[in-house]
């Protein structure tokens, strides 16, 4: 495994980490729409952790939403002793509580102490705001910034993140809240924030700025997991059920990509493909790490087994034209 610094700080964090939203299992936003996963077993959550860190992997993304809280507290379970000697990360913004809106200053300072409590930690590596959604013209935008900083001269966050969806937003909060650390989605199938001299790039160039993947395999639909003439169906609680991602003209996208690839490489194994999602996203300048999903020790260890191991000039062409059409 190897490591990378996190913007201007001294906090480093393994190339590939582990994403946590899984953890949660079932969930529902407002008690309507469906925000979580199917349930892990525990026992293999438990055992997939323990390898992870066996293997280098010292990164885990957490979020106050994830299950509401049964993420932060299985993570934390399953750390057990080496629970100080990673670097863990929560998110606040999705979850509102009580609050009119989850940027509200006293809401993100009681969820950061939910969240140590939920870890079992005194303080955070990272703490994100979750969206760029700061309410109508930004109004709780200057108040939760002087919550997060406060929260970060109490010593209760060492870093703080930022997790947004388009570049216009990343552009307009990038400036005002100074993040250390920004997140969103990359992978071969959309790689648009971190193509060379994107406006979030020279973002990250300019305030000296970390980017951390999340869905490097694209939810698996890199994998070859799922057939275009037979889409995968998802219980109710489980965000997949509404999500346009596992339609079937974005799984024909992947797979025309993936046939492309094993008519260049031969038949590629679950295994290699991993190896070229994950890999492809490390190789983009700015990027600190992955943190792909898991639900059991064998997700972890084929993630891990793509450790250093950087994909060559060939390896990287073949990605960009098996994908080029979908960016």
């Amino acid at each position: 495994m190897k490591y990378r610094l996190l913007g201007n700080s001294d906090i480093t964090v393994s190339e590939i980490g582990l994403g946590c939203w899984t953890l949660g299992g079932l969930n529902w936003e407002d008690g309507r729409f469906s925000s979580g996963w199917k349930p892990v077993d525990i026992d293999e959550a438990k055992a997939a952790i323990h390898y992870a860190i066996g293997h280098g992997i010292t990164h885990f993304d957490n979020a106050d939403v994830y299950g509401n809280g049964a993420a932060e507290r299985l993570l934390a379970d399953a750390l057990g002793s080496e629970n100080q000697s990673v670097v863990v990360s929560s998110k606040v913004g999705w979850f509102s509580g009580t609050a009119l809106h989850a940027y509200e200053s006293g809401h993100i300072i009681h969820q950061c102490e939910q969240s140590l409590t939920n870890l079992n930690r005194d303080y955070l590596d990272i703490y994100y705001f979750h969206h760029p959604n700061f309410g109508p013209n930004d109004c709780y935008l200057d108040e939760a910034c002087l919550a997060m900083n406060r929260l970060k001269e109490q010593g209760k966050i060492r870093l703080i993140g930022l997790s947004a969806y388009s570049q216009r937003d990343f552009s307009r909060l990038i400036p005002k809240i100074e993040p250390t650390v920004v997140q969103s989605w990359a992978h071969c199938m959309d790689y648009h924030f971190i193509a060379p001299n994107s406006p979030l790039m020279q973002l990250c160039k300019k305030y000296t700025i970390s980017f951390v993947a999340f869905s490097p395999l694209n939810q698996g639909l890199l994998l070859n997991k799922y057939s275009s003439s037979n889409p995968p169906s998802f219980c109710d609680g489980d965000h997949r059920s509404n999500s346009e991602k596992f339609r079937k003209e974005n799984l024909q996208q992947a797979e025309q990509g993936i046939e492309q690839l094993n008519a260049e490489f031969g038949d590629l194994s679950q295994e290699e493909l991993v190896r070229l999602a994950l890999q492809y996203v490390l190789h983009h300048e700015h990027v600190a790490g992955v943190i792909p999903g898991f639900r059991d020790l064998s997700q972890v260890a084929m993630h891990c087994a793509a450790a250093d191991r950087p994909l060559n000039g060939t390896e990287i062409s073949a990605i960009r034209r098996a994908f080029k059409s979908q960016q």
